[in-house]
C-alpha cells in the first residue's frame, strides 16, 4: 500500500514558457519564485481562486506570487493562471506580472487553451 499520493503531472502551454522566458529577462528571480508554486501544484494543493466566467467544463484558477525583484508583495508580483485537468494532471496556461498589465480576460485563457489543444 503507498503512503503518498502520486505526484500531479504539470504541463506547460507555449504562451506559459513564452511569457516565463520574457519576464525573466525583466525579472531574473522569477524561476526560483514559481518553482515552490509548482511543487505545492506537484503535491496537489490547488491553490489560487477560481476564475468565473469560464464554464463549467473547464477549472481554472489564478493564483497570485510575490516578485522578489521587487519590494512591493504579491499585489505587485505576478499571476499564473492554470487549469486543473484532473486530480493528477494540471496545465500552467500563462503568467504576467501585475505591474505590466491589470488582468487576464476570460475570452484570453480561452484563447490559450485552444492553442494549446491544437498543439497537442
Amino acid at each position: 500500500m503507498q503512503n503518498e499520493t502520486d505526484p500531479v503531472f504539470i504541463r506547460f502551454s507555449d504562451e506559459f514558457e513564452k511569457n516565463l522566458h520574457t519576464l525573466s529577462k525583466k525579472y531574473r528571480q522569477i524561476r526560483s519564485d514559481v518553482q515552490p508554486i509548482i511543487e505545492q501544484l506537484q503535491g496537489g494543493n490547488f491553490i489560487g481562486d477560481c476564475i468565473p466566467g469560464m464554464g463549467s467544463e473547464y477549472v481554472i484558477l489564478k493564483l497570485r506570487i510575490r516578485n522578489s525583484n521587487i519590494q512591493k508583495g504579491k499585489s505587485a508580483g505576478y499571476r499564473l493562471i492554470y487549469q486543473v485537468e484532473s486530480s493528477t494532471s494540471v496545465l500552467l496556461l500563462t503568467i504576467y506580472s501585475k505591474s505590466d498589465r491589470e488582468d487576464i480576460s476570460p475570452k484570453e485563457i480561452s484563447s490559450i487553451l485552444a492553442e494549446f489543444d491544437e498543439d497537442e
